[in-house]
């Protein structure tokens, strides 16, 4: 009987070589992970860049809702950078980034959104990031995975209205057709936000399944 080290020695083997890539808890196929990295701007670096400077010891997650436009058939125009913080430090950075002459809203209500967002192409938004969000880590700074993007536009309707109805539904299809989805890390994240099983039934009604067939469906509700 082989043990069990030795099996996960071999399946680590695999997935380090490209043998096979994991796509949940458990769960592998042959091929190598197809991993989304969001578009690192020099305006995002900078930005990160001066907020560690001054925040040096805060986890910060920074991104651009320009992002959806891969997926997207009509593409948007009118940005926005959004700046995620621990919820207790959310303040003291956006005093900063006013003080520094920037345009910011502090996790912004339905209606500043409506009335201002659209206006102005250079709004940052500070949200709260939320603990055990699935981020990564590419060239010293903080940008969220696919996993995170796609819960978000989930959840927060508002804040990302532009890219809701059909067009949330390119951006589902397209991401698990083009990338590696963890399925298990995806509704991790949902269930942190309470949206778990919106999303399940999202993905099931729609047969959002891409490259990960046949996997959603033995999560149960």
């Amino acid at each position: 009987m082989v043990k069990d080290t030795t099996i996960n020695w071999r399946i680590y083997h695999l997935v380090q070589s490209g043998v096979i890539e994991r796509i949940s808890k458990g769960k592998y196929r042959f091929g190598t992970a197809k991993v989304w990295i969001p578009e690192l701007s020099a305006q995002l670096t900078s930005l990160h860049k001066k907020l560690k400077r001054q925040f040096p010891f805060l986890e910060i997650c920074v991104w651009s809702n320009s992002v959806f436009n891969e997926f997207m058939v009509h593409q948007l125009f009118k940005y926005f950078t959004i700046v995620e913080v621990d919820k207790d430090s959310s303040e003291a950075v956006f005093f900063w980034l006013k003080d520094s002459k920037f345009n910011v809203a502090l996790d912004p209500s339905d209606d500043f959104i409506n009335k201002y967002l659209a206006g102005n192409e250079e709004n940052i938004i500070i949200k709260p990031l939320i603990s055990e969000a699935p981020l990564q880590k590419v060239n010293g700074i903080i940008l969220p995975s696919l996993e995170k993007v796609l819960v978000d536009i989930t959840c927060d309707k508002s804040l990302f209205n532009a890219v809701q109805g059909s067009e949330m539904r390119n951006i589902f299809t397209g991401a698990f057709r083009k990338y590696t989805i963890i399925t298990d890390r995806l509704l991790r994240y949902a269930a942190r936000r309470s949206k778990r099983e919106e999303i399940i039934n999202y993905l099931k009604r729609n047969q959002i399944y891409g490259n990960n067939d046949n996997l959603l469906p033995e999560y149960s509700l």
